[in-house]
């Protein structure tokens, strides 16, 4: 509803009552603090009753606190440093046991995804992509992990896939120069959103090609230029983007492709055995 929660606080707060200058002050000196607080230890912090918090999220268009919580969570992800990522992930673990907090995390985070992703936009993405004349893949800093894993299957199952490795513009942009009607672009990109990802994909979009954007929120700015868009659920696990939820994503895609291709699929990988099979002789041979 709100993309940017600190301008409307920054807008409202000349009508607000003391208390709630007190709360909004807070938020827009310590975002992020505040963003992973609950209403009554905000209240607490600002000396502020519970209800004057919940109040407060109302006042701004909320529907309650913690949709107020989740606004200001997605807009900090993709304004911390890597040094206040580190600050506020302490902070929230506190003495908790790491491996159990960043692992239920990220269980919850796939069972967000899984509870929230369009499934007609799913399936479109599918269809979109066995139609395709050619895919391009591209995700930079974390995401080329993930752009790397569907490019490798895709390269499997489709004869023109092209996974873009970029270090810069004028590279990707060579890389994609061709791109136009009947092609398929797969952007992925997550908080801190990758400008060259958002580009590209406007690229693309201009050039006829069916775009699909695999990202965390509809306000992300690569959900603008996108035909499709993939919502999965992401979090910090310290300075690490926490990926789990956007892999299922992928993994899914590829799985819903491979069910499409059928018999196709079984032929490319026999062919794939019988030439594993020769190339395994041919070193015992060569031993």
């Amino acid at each position: 509803m709100v993309k940017d929660i600190l301008s409307v606080i920054q807008s409202q707060r000349p009508g607000f009552s003391k208390g709630q200058k007190r709360i909004a002050d807070y938020i827009l000196t310590s975002y992020d603090k505040a963003a992973f607080m609950t209403a009554n230890k905000l209240g607490k912090t600002v000396n502020v009753s519970e209800s004057t918090v919940v109040r407060f999220a109302a006042e701004l268009g909320y529907d309650g606190y913690p949709a107020m919580q989740k606004a200001l969570q997605e807009m900090i992800r993709n304004k911390l440093t890597a040094i206040q990522r580190i600050e506020v992930s302490n902070d929230r673990m506190g003495n908790e046991d790491v491996l159990t907090m960043v692992m239920h995390a990220d269980a919850e985070n796939i069972r967000h995804t899984l509870e929230e992703v369009d499934r007609d936009s799913f399936d479109q993405a599918v269809s979109a992509l066995l139609s395709a004349r050619r895919i391009y893949i591209m995700g930079v800093r974390s995401a080329f992990a993930l752009s790397n894993f569907l490019g490798f299957y895709f390269n499997m199952m489709f004869e023109n896939v092209v996974v873009a490795h970029t270090n810069s513009s004028s590279e990707l942009f060579e890389q994609i120069l061709r791109i136009g009607a009947g092609d398929v672009i797969v952007g992925i990109s997550f908080p801190r959103y990758s400008k060259r990802t958002v580009r590209a994909m406007q690229y693309a979009k201009d050039r006829g090609a069916t775009t699909i954007a695999i990202t965390d929120s509809n306000t992300s700015p690569l959900a603008e230029p996108a035909d499709h868009t993939l919502l999965a659920k992401g979090d910090m696990a310290s300075f690490v983007d926490s990926l789990a939820a956007p892999l299922s994503l992928v993994n899914a895609l590829i799985v819903a492709v491979s069910r499409r291709k059928g018999a196709e699929l079984a032929d490319t990988f026999g062919k794939l055995e019988k030439i594993w099979d020769e190339y395994e002789v041919y070193e015992k041979t060569e031993q």
